[in-house]
């Protein structure tokens, strides 16, 4: 058996990544050590493909013990988008037994300071790296993502993430020095000195209620930036997706147990089919922090209700792509069809409407008219997804049957210039596999407003037809301002309409992504680099990551003696 980690050696394994990751957020370069090929594991004890799969394997049907206090039953019923059940049971808490345990440990923990928790977190971390093939199966078969996009996204880019809150965590509570000596000149008289402690001390308990669709990349940030600040952190798991936390939780407590800290700050919250105990959890008043990603509806009931804790939330938007003008037409068009297609379009990030002017654009090919630009679009998805394989390896598998039915029902809303298409997938015949809808709608027409005005979660966008680019960039302008959005995009030749949107995006606090045409999405964000949602629009009112994600998190107390 290996001997306990200790505190000097924790800090001489992890303190350069923590340095280098510190130099990152300064820079926004990039960086990871995380790789993301599936290749680079296997040696140093990490787990290579065939093993990890196996791993994977070993779990299907069995019980997940993590030791908490107040078991009180097991529960499961995931089941894969892929058609796996995957039959694993969780412990399911008496909180009232749980959360007291959850607080005995957080002194210990407060008192071992900022670079201790750091290098802790960073251990777990590093031990769910090693384990990145099994974690990404897990992503896989609750999220429904395509294997390469489960191994990256829920791997190393989660993982990123997760570095990174520790980072600004770390920034944020060494910002105060940990003991002042202080001294006022009083003239003829002594000085006055004083000698002062700061101490960052943790809120309490953090929840973090995880999502379907990206249970690790979403659910990283608040349990490292929580964790990190000296918070014990609860987890509760979307009842679809709970492998990849509870394995997550399973290596924290393994971690804080071996590093002479009590397992109990990290533990899991699995729940009964139909249950619904975020809401029961999140008002506790030991609760003081949560981080939420998922529906605006109850988004904005935390937001109302959890008044005893500070909140998180990623919700809903509709993100915008203006299309004015392209100085280059078919990188424009592929970069858009990726953008249409990733993981069926069920990210949060994910275009859902093009604003394109109706008497059309101008390009490098020459002028085009509005219906060619979206027939083109058309041309350019089902150039990508033609192939059968290679569409299974980039749409994945939709989540969950509320996904279908908006899509089925999207082809009603206007007129259809790409129609859906079913897939089969020879691997996993049950998966519910479909390529993305494109409708036309038009942006003066108040019958039309309602459906591009609304988000519409899935492989679902609406070409929009508007009267001039100065309507886009107005309409640009409502739809983040009432309805938020995670991203925006556009596409111009001309610094006037750049600037104009741009300025937009600015002042609704929106990020944005001008003239893409390479292997970078809107879609897409890296850590230490890209901030994720801004927290100043309705989307979101937090962004991944920065110091106010972070700095809320714990206080600083100070005690002060004479000298």
């Amino acid at each position: 058996m290996a001997a306990e980690p200790t505190a000097h050696q924790l800090i001489a394994k992890h303190r350069p990544t923590l340095d280098q990751a510190l130099e990152a957020i300064r820079t926004r370069a990039y960086w990871s050590p995380h790789p993301e090929h599936p290749k680079a594991y296997g040696e140093n004890g990490s787990l290579d493909m065939a093993a990890g799969k196996a791993a994977f394997d070993a779990l299907l049907g069995t019980r997940l013990d993590l030791g908490q206090p107040g078991t009180d039953d097991f529960v499961g019923g995931e089941v894969s988008p892929y058609g796996i059940e995957l039959g694993i049971e969780y412990p399911h808490a008496d909180v009232d037994v749980l959360l007291p345990a959850m607080k005995a440990g957080q002194r210990a923990w407060r008192d071992a300071g900022a670079e201790i928790r750091a290098m802790v977190c960073l251990e777990i971390l590093a031990r769910i790296s090693d384990r990145t093939h099994e974690f990404a199966h897990a992503v896989m078969h609750t999220s429904g993502q395509a294997f390469m996009m489960a191994f990256q996204a829920g791997g190393p880019h989660a993982q990123d993430r997760g570095l990174e809150a520790v980072a600004y965590a770390y920034v944020e509570q060494v910002r105060t020095p940990d003991t002042a000596e202080w001294t006022k000149p009083q003239g003829k008289r002594d000085p006055l000195a004083l000698t002062k402690q700061f101490t960052p001390v943790p809120r309490g308990i953090g929840l973090v209620i995880g999502c379907n669709t990206f249970p690790t990349w979403n659910g990283y940030p608040g349990l490292f930036a929580s964790l990190a600040t000296g918070n014990a952190v609860l987890v509760k798991p979307h009842p679809r997706a709970v492998l990849p936390l509870a394995l997550t939780v399973q290596v924290a407590r393994d971690v804080l147990s071996e590093t002479g800290f009590d397992p109990n700050l990290v533990a899991l919250a699995a729940e009964r089919p139909g249950e619904g105990i975020a809401k029961t959890l999140a008002t506790r008043p030991e609760i003081r922090i949560i981080d939420y990603t998922g529906s605006t509806a109850f988004g904005d009931w935390l937001e109302a209700n959890a008044r005893q804790a500070q909140v998180y939330t990623e919700k809903a938007g509709v993100n915008t792509v203006v299309v004015e003008s392209a100085g280059d037409y078919k990188g424009m068009l592929a970069n858009l069809a990726f953008s249409l297609s990733l993981y069926s379009g069920q990210m949060c990030t994910t275009p859902q409407n093009l604003l394109i002017p109706r008497d059309g654009i101008r390009t490098d090919e020459g002028p085009k008219t509005f219906d060619e630009v979206v027939a083109d679009l058309a041309r350019a998805v089902d150039g990508l997804l033609g192939d059968d394989a290679r569409a299974n390896g980039l749409l994945g598998a939709i989540v969950n049957p509320d996904v279908k039915s908006r899509l089925e029902a999207a082809s009603g809303l206007g007129e259809v210039a790409l129609a859906s298409r079913e897939i089969r997938n020879p691997e996993f015949p049950d998966a519910v596999v479909r390529t993305p809808v494109v409708v036309k709608l038009d942006g003066a027409k108040p019958d039309d407003e309602a459906a591009y005005m609304s988000e519409c979660f899935g492989p679902v966008s609406f070409a929009v037809a508007v009267d001039s680019a100065a309507d886009a960039v107005e309409l640009l302008r409502r739809t983040v301002r009432e309805k938020g959005a995670m991203t925006v995009g556009a596409y111009t030749t001309d610094d006037e309409v750049e600037q104009a949107v741009q300025e937009v995006c600015l002042e609704e606090a929106a990020q944005l992504s001008l003239n893409l045409v390479g292997g970078v999405y809107v879609n897409q964000t890296a850590a230490f680099s890209d901030f994720h949602g801004s927290g100043g629009n309705p989307a979101a009112n937090a962004a991944l990551c920065d110091g106010a994600f972070v700095a809320n998190r714990f206080r600083v107390v100070e005690v002060r003696r004479d000298a």
